[in-house]
């Protein structure tokens, strides 16, 4: 007999993609076996069927070129944002509205400039959109954007804030009055003369496509009428239970009626949600005035003529668990349709754009019709889920012209300054192989940050514009733009590496030599990145006149950093620098420490030098009477100093006491347990106070007497709630420990507290505990009957039993579990 074996897949083939076939057709045995009838005469007949068709080249195909309109770029899963959004920006009256809103004074992160932006682009642009600014103004993060979320509600969504922002202005209602219509719900009592009814509005209209055939008997079930009666009778407030009849009417239809095929369901038996690919058809001209306007209710208008035209087709391929999403749009409601598919728009005739989007079951012509086979069909999975019908009376109105007029200049200047920036960014990003930056710290930026933004080292290059210039620019051009710039003669600008010392600060360690100076800007980043150092970081000594020269600068010769510090206003400030001999004494520079001051001359000052502050605070006095170079003080290093004063005359004396306490404050934001999600109040504590100075300061603040009556919880902050276990007494020796997270680097600065003097169980008479004490020791166990009478609190407890065991608040912890 002869066998015909049958693989059957469809595949189209291009100039990229010319080689492709079965990686397993079958198996070579069965080929050569004579029983199986597949060689006959020596001869194995093959046939393949292959179809020549015309396509468009997507990778080289031009939407603006083709159809004069632009797509939509997605995002990851935002191709039903796409349809949805081609679809409202293809009526022109909607479109005209968002244009017409007032966003002046509206912040970049608004859903209505957002639109607005996208609208502009997609009028004026030359290739696809993206929709990353629409989708920030929602409050989406880059994963929600990779999630489907539901067409229906994001429509509702988007209108609803639209709407909301139209309130006020000239466009007010153009929401309602392009998408609302209205309906009745009513109950009617069959036997006695009572009817309820309830006017309710809608933007969009649910239509069911299981168990219907097309638009019309879906409109027939919706506005069907149920009976009530028997056990299901209706519970009217005159007459009690009553047989009734329960339905819907429409009042009105709005100008633009959305329709939302209920293609998605629950299936109870099998426990899923399953789409139903049935057949459901949708007429290019929708009558809902038909049957002597069944659809309407007795107060409808019936002047107006509910006869429709279909403007959209949005269409998802695919099953319950995804898919794709894409839009078939009559622009002008001409006979050219249009097919909106992310960042591709095709022409389309009327058969692709309706029937084809029906769904059901399609038939494949035979192979070889010579054989008796059963009809091949499949399920198309491709098919309508939303129509758009544009009302024939209001067909004018919302199919309008657009003006350029109709789009305010803000807009227009402020989307051309965006475009601006973006090709000034694209040039850079192409030049960006011939420049480099480099940051450059002078005494103005010292003076500006420290005892403000600083307090230790110098300066934070991360506050310092950087500077851009060609790789190849030799730096001796670079000073002469410095002095152009600044107006600080060449030969007055010395330039000092700074990096990092093996005490982890940061300070100018040498000045650039002559021949570094000679160097292009590029060689001498080069040289910073050799020096570990992830940026070139220089910093600018002013030298003055009557300093040396840089040709004679001696090895003598280093250049010391100066802080004043005020113990009296607890201020730290920049006052300079000096360039002064190693082997000179810091007495000999009191005077001139005096007179930067604005002391009097023979003021007494304490000097101490900044060595270091991780992981503690060394800042140690300065021996005035011996060299700088027997202090062990070179190039870089920064002295601080102040008046002399007594320990006990304020609260940081010193310039090191000020360096523990800027070191370990810590504002804390406290929330009462009961409301973990608003602050309560905020207090400055040191890090290094103890869990018995943290419950004071709080006590004081909530002018509590006594603060044993605190429990403290720490904050889970990536829940943003507190943890279930509240800290324990001096379990955590600091506050820094009870702020630390699971992560050492990271820290919270939220603390949860509650107050424990709460009444325990009302009973009557007296309240009679039997209470287990732990002691230190494992085994010893001491039990105490305790009374106490009604309306007693938890810190009465506490105390009677502190008082029976000997044991204050200061000895130990005590905490009760039933």
């Amino acid at each position: 007999p002869l066998c015909i074996l049958v693989l059957e897949v469809t595949h189209t083939f291009n100039s990229r993609e010319s080689d492709w076939g079965f990686t397993s057709f079958m198996p070579l045995i069965d080929l050569y076996d004579p029983s199986k009838g597949y060689i006959v005469n020596d001869q194995c007949i093959i046939e393949a069927e292959v179809a020549v068709r015309k396509i468009v080249d997507y990778w080289n195909y031009d939407s603006k070129k083709e159809t004069g309109y632009v797509g939509l770029k997605n995002q990851g899963a935002t191709c039903y944002m796409n349809s949805l959004l081609q679809t409202l920006y293809h009526i022109p009256y909607f479109r005209k509205a968002v244009y017409h809103m007032p966003t002046v004074d509206t912040p970049s992160g608004s859903i209505p400039l957002a639109l607005q932006s996208l609208f502009y682009r997609l009028q004026h642009g030359d290739n696809s959109i993206s929709t990353k600014e629409l989708t920030k103004s929602f409050g989406w993060d880059s994963y929600e954007s990779f999630m489907q979320h539901d067409v229906q509600e994001l429509n509702r969504v988007l209108c609803e804030k639209l709407e909301d922002k139209m309130k006020g202005t000239i466009v007010e209602g153009t929401i309602q009055k392009l998408f609302e219509g209205h309906h009745m719900n009513y109950i009617e009592c069959i036997g006695v003369d009572y009817k309820s009814t309830r006017k309710e509005s809608f933007y969009d209209l649910a239509l069911d496509v299981k168990g219907c055939s097309d638009v019309y008997a879906s409109f027939d079930k919706y506005v069907a009428v149920e009976m009530l009666d028997g056990d299901n009778k209706y519970q009217s407030e005159k007459y009690g239970l009553q047989d009734a009849k329960k339905g819907m009417l429409f009042i009105d239809f709005p100008p633009v009626l959305q329709l939302q095929l209920k293609r998605f369901e629950y299936d109870h038996a099998r426990d899923i949600m399953v789409k139903i690919n049935d057949r459901y058809e949708f007429p290019l001209q929708l009558d809902l005035d038909r049957d002597d306007g069944k659809y309407l209710s007795p107060e409808a208008d019936r002047s107006v003529r509910n006869l429709y035209t279909l403007h959209s087709v949005l269409v998802h391929s695919g099953g319950v668990s995804g898919g794709h999403y894409y839009a078939f749009i009559r622009p002008t409601l001409s006979n050219q349709w249009y097919k909106f598919d992310d960042e591709r728009v095709t022409k389309e005739d009327l058969k692709r754009a309706l029937e084809e989007q029906y769904g059901g079951e399609e038939e494949l012509p035979h192979t070889n019709p010579g054989l008796n086979m059963n009809p091949l069909k499949f399920t198309k999975y491709s098919n309508a889920y939303m129509l758009v019908y544009i009302r024939e009376s209001d067909k004018e109105k919302i199919v309008c012209d657009l003006e350029e007029t109709d789009i305010n200049e803000d807009l227009k200047t402020r989307l051309r300054k965006e475009d601006e920036d973006k090709e000034n960014k694209k040039k850079e990003k192409a030049e960006a192989h011939m420049f480099t930056t480099f940051k450059v710290a002078r005494d103005h930026d010292l003076a500006a940050q420290i005892g403000r933004d600083l307090f230790f080292d110098l300066v934070d290059y991360e506050k310092i514009h950087p500077i851009r210039v060609l790789k190849d620019m030799p730096f001796n051009q670079v000073k002469e733009e410095f002095s152009k710039e600044f107006g600080i003669p060449v030969h007055s600008q010395r330039f000092w590496w700074w990096s990092k010392r093996q005490n982890n600060t940061y300070r100018p360690t040498r000045p650039l030599t002559q021949q570094e100076e000679s160097y292009t800007v590029g060689q001498l980043k080069d040289a910073a990145i050799r020096m570990n150092s992830s940026e070139l970081r220089l910093y600018l000594e002013v030298v003055q006149e009557n300093h040396l020269t840089l040709a004679s600068r001696t090895k003598d010769d280093i250049l010391l950093f100066f802080k004043l510090y005020d113990p009296e206003k607890e201020e730290l400030r920049y006052v300079g620098n000096l360039l002064l001999k190693a082997s000179s004494k810091p007495s000999d520079i009191v005077p001139k420490l005096n007179e930067i001051a604005g002391f009097q001359h023979d003021e007494d000052i304490e000097l101490y030098e900044e060595i270091k502050f991780e992981p503690n605070i060394m800042c140690e006095p300065v021996d005035c009477d011996v060299s700088f170079s027997l202090n062990q003080i070179a190039d870089g290093d920064i002295l601080c100093y102040q008046k002399r004063c007594s320990l006990d005359q304020h609260r940081h004396p010193n310039v090191s006491s000020f360096f523990e306490y800027v070191h370990n404050r810590q504002v804390v934001h406290f929330r009462l347990l009961e409301k973990p999600k608003q602050d309560d109040f905020s207090l400055e504590l040191s890090k290094r106070s103890t869990y018995d100075d943290v419950v004071e300061k709080v006590a004081q603040h909530l002018g509590m007497d006594d603060p044993s009556k605190l429990r403290l919880t720490q904050h889970i902050p990536h829940l943003q709630q507190p943890k279930h276990q509240y800290i324990k007494y001096r379990s955590i020796d600091h506050l820094s420990d009870m702020l630390l997270l699971r992560n050492p680097n990271q820290m919270s600065d939220i603390l949860y507290y509650e107050i424990l003097d709460i009444p325990l169980p009302e009973l009557q008479g007296l309240i009679t505990l039997r209470v287990a004490f732990h002691q230190a020791t494992p085994n010893e166990v001491l039990f105490h009957i305790i009374r106490l009478p009604k309306g007693s609190t938890y810190s009465d407890l506490i105390d009677d039993l502190k008082s029976k065991v000997q044991l204050s608040r200061s000895d130990a912890e005590l905490r009760l579990f039933q």
